[in-house]
């Protein structure tokens, strides 16, 4: 309430001058979700203890001329169920205050940004997935010409949000960043067809060393530089960064260095875009706490380089998260739009997509390493030094056709392989390959009214690690096993799936839909249960109710290859969000 209470008189301090009340400017939103569940041995659903679960937030942002404030107040009465167990309680868990003008922008308080890509340091909130690493303390961002930027940070990451408060991580955080934008900050540069920013960053984390058999780095820093360039339909972006040592749990507390690179290159005109992108990474877990691990406390970002998929039996049953401790990945897409009129573009047009992503373990040279050496380095990696150690590839093709002004069909293929010994979604071992087909139609009934189906199916083929070494090493000898899923004395609910849906929207304001997804292909045929769920909706203006019921199968919840895992559960879930 202190707090609370002081960031009010501050907000009320700003709008008074030479004693005339200024009107400032709220703005914010609320979201609320609230479960009541029941136990359903059949799919492995639990009930909780308090039968009844909660989430929910609300941000206030206010600006009154050069002042700026905000917060949010954070409720978990307990926390819904997959949410981390670092959320808990309520009260305040996002709260600054700031002052810009042309020249400089100061925040105090929670602060999230990013230098460039995030390589070195971006801290975020997705609250949906359960993620939160403001950093608490002070931000500066000088502007002394257009185009040309430069901001420092300093201060604490979250960790947690326990008793009703925030909960620090042990380390400091401190970092630089500069960007220049040649064809703004400079005359010469501002008719060229040529478009330049350059930027580069340095971050650095400080914690103490309590390790008692090792000597571990107390101050660890990352740098690098950035660079993007457009020019006419072509455009690149690129970033490389070097860390330094950093021995923490992800990497076993060896001595070696880091390094990380993103590169895009992309070329786009009237009905055809193209896109390639390459990343290398290697060691480059950078935490402000050595000790944590999953999502805890990570300074930077690894964007992945796969693409987002939106179909719940491709997004949520085998996905893949980025491996910070190191990986290779490529990603291609290619969207071509045929021209309407033309035979294959038909009267409306046809949109064809294509998509291909992959990630590969980095190759580790240990020749000439001693082992027992001192210095803790374990191997030597080059950038784009690549293994034939497949850990993910994903190839998608969808295709999407208008018939007339009221009917549309999208068919979409999705053909996945996942190593689950390195982006592990079940306890068997080996590789995990899965075909999905989707076909996914749409019709207008009116000006208000229309109707959405998917049908989504999805087979899936497991191979132990004998298969996997034979298809690596070339032997023709390799004997396909249908593995069982088995978790805790009952078959994990993976294998074939089918899914349903149907969606009809009323009106403007009321929406209804019905889905059933059912495991056909459980390889305990008692555990084979259909997952009916039902929602009904109302939304006006910038208000959302939805109530819904029903069977929801176990899975991860994935954005950006940041994942959480989503448990089976069995019951009524309330859902509402209000924008102002």
């Amino acid at each position: 309430m202190k707090k609370l209470t002081l960031l009010v008189l501050l907000g009320w301090s700003a709008t008074s001058s030479f004693g005339q009340v200024v009107p400032g400017n709220f703005t914010g939103n609320i979201e609320s979700t609230f479960q009541y569940l029941n136990a359903d041995s059949l799919i492995g659903a639990t009930q909780p203890d308090s039968k009844g679960l909660l989430n929910t937030y609300m941000n206030v942002f206010y600006t009154q001329g050069n002042f700026k404030a905000g917060m949010r107040f954070e409720s978990y009465l307990p926390r819904i169920q997959g949410y981390p167990a670092t959320f808990d309680g309520t009260g305040l868990g996002m709260r600054y205050i700031g002052y810009s003008n042309n020249l400089v922008d100061i925040t105090l308080g929670s602060i999230y940004d990013q230098f460039g890509s995030g390589l070195s340091l971006r801290t975020y909130e997705n609250m949906g997935l359960g993620y939160d690493s403001q950093l608490d303390g002070v931000r500066v961002k000088v502007t002394p010409k257009k185009g040309f930027t430069v901001k420092g940070v300093y201060g604490y990451l979250r960790y947690a949000f326990l008793d009703s408060r925030i909960v620090h991580s042990d380390g400091i955080v401190r970092g630089i960043d500069g960007e220049l934008h040649l064809n703004e900050t400079f005359k010469s540069w501002e008719a060229k067809k040529l478009d330049v920013t350059i930027g580069a960053s340095f971050v650095s984390k400080y914690q103490r060393d309590d390790n008692t058999t090792l000597n571990l780095p107390e101050n660890v820093g990352c740098y690098g530089g950035r660079v993007r360039v457009k020019y006419g339909k072509i455009a690149f972006d690129g970033e490389y960064v070097f860390k330094g040592q950093d021995p923490s749990e992800d990497n076993l507390y060896n001595f070696n260095v880091g390094h990380a690179a993103v590169f895009n290159l992309g070329y786009s005109q009237k009905g055809l875009g193209i896109l390639f992108s390459a990343k290398s990474v290697d060691n480059m877990s950078y935490r402000a706490d050595r000790t944590k691990q999953l999502q805890n406390v990570l300074i930077n970002y690894l964007p992945s380089l796969n693409k987002t998929h939106t179909y719940n039996l491709v997004a949520s049953l085998y996905p893949y998260a980025t491996q910070p401790v190191g990986e290779i990945a490529f990603q291609g897409e290619i969207l071509y739009t045929l021209k309407k009129g033309s035979k294959l573009g038909g009267k409306y047009g046809t949109t064809v997509n294509l998509n291909y992503s992959s990630a590969y373990r980095p190759m580790r040279h240990t020749s000439g390493i001693d082992p027992l050496d001192s210095t803790g380095v374990t191997y030597t990696s080059g950038l784009f030094d690549m293994s034939d150690s497949l850990y993910w590839r994903d190839v998608n093709f969808n295709l999407t056709k208008k018939f007339s002004k009221n009917f549309n069909i999208t068919l979409s293929y999705f053909n996945i392989t996942l190593n689950n010994d390195v982006a592990t979604v079940t306890k068997e071992k080996g590789f995990i390959k899965s075909n999905v087909f989707v076909v996914e139609t749409g019709y207008k009934i009116n000006n208000k009214q229309s109707i959405r189906m998917e049908l989504q199916t999805l087979f899936v083929n497991r191979r132990d690690s004998v298969d996997v070494i034979n298809s690596i090493t070339g032997v023709t000898e390799k004997v396909e096993r249908d593995i069982p899923f088995y978790q805790e004395g009952r078959p994990v609910d993976k294998g074939d799936w089918v899914t349903l849906l149907l969606e009809y929207t009323i009106n403007s304001n009321w929406f209804i839909s019905a889905m059933d997804q059912y495991n056909f292909g459980n390889s305990d045929k008692k555990y084979r249960a259909h997952h009916p769920y039902f929602s009904v909706g109302y939304i006006q203006e910038s208000t959302r109710i939805t109530i819904s019921y029903g069977r929801q199968r176990a899975g991860l919840f994935c954005v950006g290859g940041v994942c959480r895992p989503v448990p089976a559960s069995n019951g009524l879930t309330f859902s509402f969000t209000h924008s102002f």
